[in-house]
């Protein structure tokens, strides 16, 4: 069956048009994408038109439609990932209200703060603590700072749930995604209507749910005729980025897990129950598929740090990373906290830096600082993990980074356990929700799906291990250094 898998993500939208088959197994028959801006009118304000999403994806699959129009007419099912937690608001006409407030978005702090204390049960009920990244936060700010427009609120949307609902009119939702709301009741999988009350909303503010693996709607009959289907595709539940790349390497069992080096990071464990851990700022969510959940620790800076200084530099990434030579170290330290953080740290305000910058350093340096920081701030995450009893032997790599054998590899050295690159690492989110979509329409079990080809194994290499190790642990106190040191006032006020 064919199947098509539309990522949402927040720098590109990309779209997967697949095969799929029985086993598990699929080949990617032809991609497109279309790159996405970020808008950053303020300081930790992160913003994107949600219009912009819709027009991406349709010019993907105009072009899947024109390159390949027997594959795509012969589309029997559609999966959405995306990108978790942004604020996409929707008034009773079905018109966007404002521009979506993302997940790297800090300026909610204060009303964490105020949540928490309105509703005590909120780290019992969602497993989580609250964060700015997260979206109901976000809506305390919305209806304190800008009430009229709160009250025009006819539904709150995640990104992918507004994509679904210009593909089929029908607002839904899937458990993982949702997860990331601090609305839901994980362990139950279902709206809390104390966490909606305290926001101000209720359930009719919120989108049907339904598991990831499970029919949400049908595409509509004009976008059908549009793209040469004879009868409109079946439309599945799909997953939060994060679970529609757990799905895409076969990341279904309790125990197996991946590492993310995407925009922002990731370090993922499947769990057969609901397992909170909020006080090391580690995610519980559900996953995609039913009667499964997670543990995730996140960065919200990843190779998003890589990419900042390939801007800052003038420079592209490739030719940053060719600069490095073989076996070359650096003196200089880097915190990647351009976005705050939030595993371990939970810190929206803290800022990222350079640290120990001689004058013989160059710009190689600087890159393998960057990539270093990254991964440190991975083994940071992992150890958080580690403290609640969660850890992985080994884990499959996705996400941009991957591209890297650099980076892969100094990753291994870091978390000091093997990890794995695949055929498909850069479509991963969008590969998975073409594979809920292949579960969605044919009913097949989720234990059915087989695990993508390897492409490489980095292992770990002893000496280079050992080193990271007291490198890291030189790295680790930093953090209480730049989060102490802020030029905050004189970004927002200037310098006279």
């Amino acid at each position: 069956m064919i199947s098509v898998g539309i990522d949402v993500g927040t720098s590109a939208v990309k779209v997967a048009l697949v095969q799929c088959g029985d086993g598990g197994h699929e080949v990617l028959i032809a991609q497109a994408s279309r790159a996405l801006a970020i808008d950053r009118p303020r300081p930790g304000y992160s913003e994107q038109d949600p219009i912009a999403w819709w027009e991406a994806t349709q010019a993907c699959i105009d072009e899947l439609q024109s390159t390949h129009p027997s594959h795509v007419a012969a589309c029997g099912a559609m999966g959405l990932s995306g990108q978790m937690h942004g604020a996409t608001l929707i008034d009773a006409t079905g018109q966007v209200l404002r521009p979506c407030i993302l997940w790297n978005d800090t300026r909610s702090q204060a009303q964490c703060a105020t949540l928490e204390a309105t509703w005590p049960a909120l780290r019992e009920v969602t497993g989580n603590l609250a964060m700015p990244g997260f979206t109901a936060p976000k809506l305390l700010w919305i209806r304190e700072h800008e009430p009229a427009l709160f009250e025009r609120i006819d539904k709150v949307l995640l990104p992918k749930a507004y994509v679904r609902l210009q593909l089929c009119g029908e607002a839904v939702e899937d458990m993982s995604d949702a997860s990331g709301t601090l609305w839901l009741d994980v362990g139950r999988r279902c709206w809390s209507r104390d966490a909606l009350s305290a926001c101000g909303l209720t359930v009719d503010h919120m989108p049907r749910l339904v598991e990831g693996s499970d029919l949400a709607g049908r595409l509509r009959p004009a976008l059908a005729r549009r793209w040469g289907m004879a009868t409109p595709p079946l439309i599945a539940g799909g997953a939060g980025d994060n679970a529609a790349g757990a799905v895409a390497v076969g990341a279904v069992q309790p125990g197996e897990g991946f590492v993310s080096l995407g925009t922002s990071g990731v370090i993922w464990a499947t769990t057969a129950a609901f397992a909170p851990m909020p006080a090391r700022a580690v995610h519980a969510f559900c996953h995609a598929l039913p009667a499964r959940w997670h543990q995730m620790g996140v960065l919200l800076n990843a190779a998003a740090c890589l990419a900042w200084w390939a801007r800052t530099t003038g420079k592209p990434e490739s030719d940053l990373l060719s600069e490095i030579a073989p076996g070359a170290s650096t003196g200089v330290a880097f915190l990647p906290y351009l976005s705050g953080e939030r595993t371990p740290h939970n810190d929206a305000h803290v800022r990222g830096g350079f640290l120990g910058i001689d004058a013989a350093d160059d710009r190689a340096s600087m890159t393998l600082a960057v990539l270093e920081g990254v991964a440190y701030a991975m083994r940071d995450a992992r150890d958080a993990l580690a403290a609640g009893g969660t850890r992985l032997a080994q884990a499959d790599l996705i996400g941009g980074g991957a591209r890297s054998p650099l980076w892969c590899q100094l990753m291994a050295d870091v978390l000091g356990m093997p990890l794995h690159t695949l055929q498909t690492s850069e479509l991963g989110c969008a590969i998975g929700a073409a594979r809920l979509a292949f579960l969605a329409a044919t009913g097949t079990e989720a234990t059915a799906l087989g695990k993508p080809p390897r492409t490489h194994s980095y292992e770990p290499r002893a000496a280079a291990a050992d080193a990271h190790t007291h490198r890291f642990e030189a790295w680790r106190p930093l953090f209480g250094r730049v989060r102490d040191f802020s030029f905050g006032s004189a970004r927002t006020a200037g310098v006279p």
